[in-house]
């Protein structure tokens, strides 16, 4: 392995959740008199904080969302969660595979940090991480695209940037990346490639990624 971190999002990459959180989001908009479609939720607001979700459409309306809009999204997406979120296919494997081979990891999500616990938790990853392995954009002043979240992430676990590796699947985390000065990997399971394509590589099924982590092809 030529990394000493590996760096892994949470939504879409470690849960499938993306489908879910953006259909609530979509509803729930709309029911706010902000009409959005499922695919306009995955193209604007996948990967992103929820303070960006409130600055695009404040931006695009001239209206701010409601004081409890995240409180009652959050309520909404994880009693969802709970009843249906699942891991992504393969990711266990890869996880446990590291940890056998003695590579560190953690997981840093926009996600707020009780989403990524009720999603970690729910779908059974959280022994896997730990406190000590989950960072949230709660932890800092600015979320992806910004490389703020990363870079914190790596100064907790002890780590150069330069010797990071960020798992991805969306345009905001992979731009977040590589200002961060990391490579990046594109999981385009639900994502074009295309829109991954600053991206160091791209791959489609998680069992790829442990080739390309340890391959030294640039």
């Amino acid at each position: 392995m030529r990394y000493d971190l590996v760096i892994f999002d949470n939504d879409g990459v470690l849960v499938d959740s993306e489908p879910i959180s953006n259909r609530y989001l979509a509803a729930y908009l709309t029911e706010l008199g902000h009409p959005t479609s499922y695919e306009d939720s995955i193209r604007d607001y996948m990967g992103s904080a929820m303070h960006r979700i409130h600055e695009l459409v404040l931006e695009r309306s001239g209206r701010r969302l409601p004081p409890d809009f995240d409180a009652t999204f959050h309520g909404r997406v994880f009693d969802a969660f709970r009843q249906e979120l699942q891991p992504v296919a393969g990711v266990s494997e890869v996880l446990e595979k590291l940890r056998a081979d003695g590579v560190p990891y953690c997981v840093a999500s926009s996600g707020s940090h009780e989403r990524i616990r009720v999603a970690l938790r729910t779908t059974g990853l959280y022994d896997l991480f730990g406190e000590d392995h989950i960072f949230s954009s709660e932890d800092v002043g600015r979320g992806k695209p910004a490389p703020d979240l990363f870079l914190h992430a790596a100064e907790r676990m002890g780590v150069a940037p330069e010797r990071c590796a960020v798992v991805e699947d969306s345009p905001l985390g992979v731009q977040a990346a590589v200002a961060a000065g990391m490579d990046v990997y594109g999981y385009t399971a639900m994502t074009p490639a295309a829109k991954l394509a600053a991206a160091r590589d791209r791959f489609v099924h998680m069992a790829e990624l442990r080739g390309l982590l340890t391959s030294t092809h640039k």
